[in-house]
């Protein structure tokens, strides 16, 4: 269980959002909403254990989350705005650069998101909504319950965010939990939704 308690996050001198709570259980999925600069992304960062929070609390099981940042780590799994791929290495190697990973595992993974064709091509010459759909992948190789993710529909295409969805079901499916900030539509069946243009100031 992931709890937030009266969470408030400062950005510079601007206090971004305050008083935000909520709960997600296991193979619950929770979907963040709001105009730009409403604090998707500063949650979402929060969540991470990336930034802390100016107020309020974050509980795993009822215990401080953050108090062992290390321990909070291996709980999640965080796809940012960035893709963090290096254009010098092919496909299958930015998959590996985490930790060793077996060829079998990663050419799976690449497979949640059909790009499994391209694992020995260099990635500097994959599009934008390849590239995405690489950072993406890195989902298929954790065992972290909590998926955390920023815009992950940026740059994809139709079929492209199906498989996503589909990978989304299978996660939650097996207990894991998702929040997701995002402008577009998710089909996450029973997810909840918060608003951080309430959040604010």
């Amino acid at each position: 269980m992931l709890e937030a308690r009266s969470l408030a996050a400062i950005r510079g001198e601007r206090l971004v959002f305050r008083d935000v709570s909520f709960r997600l259980a296991a193979g619950g999925a929770l979907l963040l909403v709001g105009p730009n600069g409403a604090g998707k992304s500063s949650l979402i960062r929060l969540l991470a254990g990336l930034t802390p929070p100016a107020a309020g609390a974050l509980l795993w099981d009822d215990q401080d989350a953050l108090d062992d940042p290390p321990l909070h780590a291996t709980r999640l799994v965080f796809v940012g705005h960035m893709d963090a791929i290096k254009p010098g290495l092919t496909v299958a190697d930015n998959l590996g650069l985490a930790r060793r990973r077996s060829r079998a595992d990663i050419v799976a993974a690449l497979a949640t998101v059909d790009l499994e064709r391209f694992a020995d091509l260099p990635a500097r010459l994959l599009s934008s909504g390849q590239r995405r759909r690489l950072a993406l992948s890195r989902l298929a190789l954790s065992s972290a319950p909590l998926w955390l993710l920023d815009e992950p529909t940026t740059g994809l295409d139709a079929a492209s965010v199906r498989r996503l969805e589909a990978n989304f079901a299978r996660h939650r499916a097996g207990g894991g939990m998702i929040i997701a900030a995002t402008h577009l539509p998710l089909d996450l069946p029973g997810s909840a939704g918060l608003d951080l243009s309430r959040a604010g100031s």
